[in-house]
């Protein structure tokens, strides 16, 4: 990847959850990159310290969901060039039950070298149970894209 703004490494790694690559998309992280989900319901974590944590976390995503598409992105500079704000939206399919998936995130990245150092995800997972099979999903606490 040539273009290693922001911007550029972000809408990469849409694409890269869109193909189910999450290999691919581990591979855009820092190896001492941090993921933070302020929203995360009990049992889920609150933060990944890693790399490897971030790998181990998102193993089973395309199992889960399978992201047709992101329709709706705004991407945001902030005053810091390696801080984005990002707005987006997800479509898709519930894989274990074949319903449409829908969500909404607020994401605030750091990319510093081409790669996430901090990604802060702001999603529902109360809309993310709710999609899946109510509260009780297993996958209540799963991840958003991405990027």
């Amino acid at each position: 990847m040539s273009d290693t703004t922001p911007s550029a490494v972000f809408r990469h790694g849409l694409d890269l959850l869109v193909a189910g690559d999450i290999d691919a998309w581990v591979g855009l992280w820092d190896e001492d990159g941090v993921c933070e989900f302020p929203f995360a319901p009990p049992g889920a974590p609150r933060r990944l310290d890693g790399k490897e944590a971030v790998r181990a976390y998102m193993a089973g995503y395309p199992d889960m969901v399978d992201i047709a598409g992101f329709p709706h992105v705004e991407i945001h500079q902030s005053e810091n060039p390696e801080v984005i704000i990002v707005e987006m939206r997800a479509e898709g399919r519930v894989v274990a039950t074949g319903r449409p998936y829908e969500m909404t995130y607020i994401v605030v990245a750091t990319v510093k070298n081409g790669l996430f150092t901090h990604y802060r995800d702001y999603w529902n997972p109360l809309a993310a149970a709710e999609l899946a099979a109510g509260p009780d999903a297993p996958w209540s606490g799963a991840p958003s894209s991405a990027a």
